[in-house]
């Protein structure tokens, strides 16, 4: 017997026993007459196998009761444990919805809004494009590379989030074949895009990214998340998003070179995510084609940091002079609150670019 918060599903088999009682007759007699094994019969009584026609008639000589009533008794039975499944289910569904940021999907309208648990439910599994709820986090479905500042239960539901709604913007961009070592070789102009501002940048980046086979998608941020990019394979095309955690020039630059890193790495499409190891690599090569360590090591050591020089070094190796800023902070070798009026802030979606 199942059952769920309002239904319950009594299988065919109840009302056999029934029947057997009423006769006296064991399950062994019963198995004998109807010409089933005994494992058959105990199956049957317990609703694991279906009561088929053929059982039915077969019933309908043993037991005296017609067919049809048998086989109406299994379907009304296939029909309660269908409803019975669903309940169980949308209240197991219910409880991973509350882990998800409903409400910053709704704000930026990646959502319907409502009130109803089991409505919000129907309106996340479209969005997630499952059946199930409990099917978001699979790893045959997500493979995804992402920059973070840490990872639990609320930001794990929060990526998963973003993530289906840059493979969701995706689809409406247009992308060439997959050419990884046509993205090395354009490694250089992306830097230099850094000096750049936004409204021009940002058609470009996104035009050289589509031309090798990466659709590029800009998304606002999500509370508790701690998500900087991400980066995975949808279908033929390589999808990276990116967010602006503190609108700065110098974490977004950051973002995108550490999601190039996981790209041209293979880290992305692993069947367990990427690992540390490669977390730290896609740091590192972010880190030093931005700013060579040897090239800072020098400056820092031959130079009194002030506006002047390090707006002249900025200029000099070809970044923007915030992105400097964000690595000498990083580095310990200024304060956080020293020369913010030289970092640039952002402001990114997929409609407008703002500086």
């Amino acid at each position: 017997m199942n059952h769920s918060r309002t239904y319950i599903a009594i299988p065919p088999g109840e009302t056999i026993k029934e029947q057997l009682s009423f006769r006296s007759m064991s399950q062994k007699e019963f198995a004998l007459r109807m010409c089933l094994t005994e494992k058959h019969v105990t199956n049957l009584l317990k609703g694991r196998v279906q009561l088929t026609s053929n059982v039915a008639m077969r019933l309908e000589s043993v037991l005296g009761v017609p067919a049809i009533f048998w086989e109406n008794l299994e379907s009304l039975y296939r029909e309660a444990l269908i409803k019975v499944e669903e309940e169980n289910q949308l209240e197991a569904d219910t409880e991973i919805a509350k882990h998800l940021p409903y409400s910053d999907m709704i704000k930026y309208e990646w959502i319907p809004s409502s009130k109803s648990p089991y409505e919000k439910v129907g309106n996340l599994r479209k969005f997630f494009e499952v059946s199930r709820l409990q099917l978001i986090d699979d790893p045959a479905i997500n493979h995804i590379a992402c920059r973070r500042l840490s990872s639990g239960e609320k930001s794990d539901y929060a990526l998963l989030a973003w993530a289906q709604k840059a493979k969701l913007e995706a689809r409406n961009c247009e992308t060439k074949e997959i050419n990884i070592s046509g993205l090395k070789k354009t490694i250089p102009a992306i830097r230099y895009m850094s000096t750049l501002p936004p409204e021009v940048f940002c058609p470009k980046l996104t035009n050289l990214f589509s031309d090798n086979g990466i659709a590029l998608i800009f998304l606002p941020y999500i509370k508790s998340s701690a998500l900087h990019g991400a980066s995975f394979y949808d279908g033929k095309k390589i999808v990276v998003g990116l967010t602006i955690r503190g609108k700065y020039a110098d974490i977004f630059w950051f973002s995108l070179f550490h999601e190039i890193a996981h790209i041209i790495y293979g880290h992305i499409g692993q069947a367990e995510g990427t690992s540390d190891n490669d977390e730290k690599e896609a740091d590192s090569f972010a880190r030093e084609t931005l700013i060579p360590s040897d090239e800072l090591k020098f400056f820092v050591k031959n130079s009194v940091l002030n506006i002047d020089t390090l707006k002249l070094f900025a200029e000099r190796i070809g970044v923007d002079v915030g992105i400097l800023v964000g690595r000498l902070q990083h580095d310990g070798i200024i304060k956080y609150n020293q020369f913010n009026n030289l970092k640039t802030k952002y402001e990114f979606n997929n409609k407008e670019v703002q500086l």
